[in-house]
């Protein structure tokens, strides 16, 4: 049997991306996944990779700079699939530059769609996560936090960095309830690195230089199934922690 077989989970951005690698990774295990975005035909085609490996889907539209409809979403889920025991937050809509060009809007942008969103989905998950006796919380962050020259990165750092916080303090009132919260740091082969690899192929390779393991993960292979591993039972112990999912790249203190 999969080790996921009765588990229910709720991935947002999952149309695209590492969204999707993780949704395709936890559904191979046999979890039931919602399927939250904003584009319904990207939703509907990440439904159908699903189903194709014989686990159930449900695609959910879902804006998370909408932070007031979220709770009704995450309602919808455990209503349409008997509970929640999985969250991964991992859309985001952000920007990046130099702090004198960021304006206030942009700036604000990445605060919320980044941890007031996942604020927003920790909290409407939390009764339904307590009524299955427990469940598990991934939380996307990035490297950039910790780096000595974040210039350009500063607003989505910062925005990922109140996630991080965000995220240890539920691991510490939450964990009464059997509720564990965790982040991951991920490099990945998304679309947008991809278009941007194969248009910028000299800094792409200077970039992959800098990963001791040699390449960027893949979404599925080395950040979907890395997922799996750490929402997995044997985990039960981990909480409050921030992995960092880049073959070596960034260190964590």
């Amino acid at each position: 049997m999969a080790s996921l077989s009765d588990k229910v989970a709720i991935v947002t951005g999952a149309g695209q991306g590492v969204g999707q690698g993780i949704a395709l990774a936890l559904a191979s295990e046999g979890a039931a996944v919602a399927v939250l975005g904003r584009t319904a035909a990207k939703l509907d085609a990440t439904c159908e990779l699903i189903r194709e490996r014989d686990a159930r889907a449900e695609p959910f539209a879902c804006d998370v700079a909408d932070t007031e409809s979220i709770p009704g979403v995450v309602d919808r889920v455990a209503e349409t699939f008997g509970g929640i025991d999985i969250l991964v937050n991992n859309a985001y809509s952000g920007s990046f530059g130099p702090l004198l060009e960021m304006s206030d809007a942009k700036f604000r942008k990445g605060f919320v769609t980044g941890p007031f969103a996942a604020f927003a989905f920790m909290k409407a998950c939390h009764p339904h996560m307590k009524a299955r006796g427990g469940g598990s919380i991934v939380n996307l962050v990035t490297s950039a936090m910790v780096r000595w020259d974040p210039a350009t990165y500063g607003a989505y750092a910062a925005a990922k960095q109140a996630l991080r916080s965000l995220t240890r303090t539920a691991a510490a009132e939450w964990g009464p309830d059997g509720i564990r919260a965790n982040n991951i740091a991920p490099h990945a082969l998304s679309p947008g690195l991809k278009w941007w690899a194969e248009n910028n192929p000299e800094a792409a390779e200077e970039f992959r230089k800098t990963i001791p393991l040699g390449y960027i993960g893949d979404c599925e292979d080395d950040i979907g199934k890395a997922v799996v591993a750490l929402v997995q039972p044997a985990m039960r112990y981990l909480t409050g922690a921030t992995i960092p999912l880049d073959g070596g790249q960034a260190n964590f203190g």
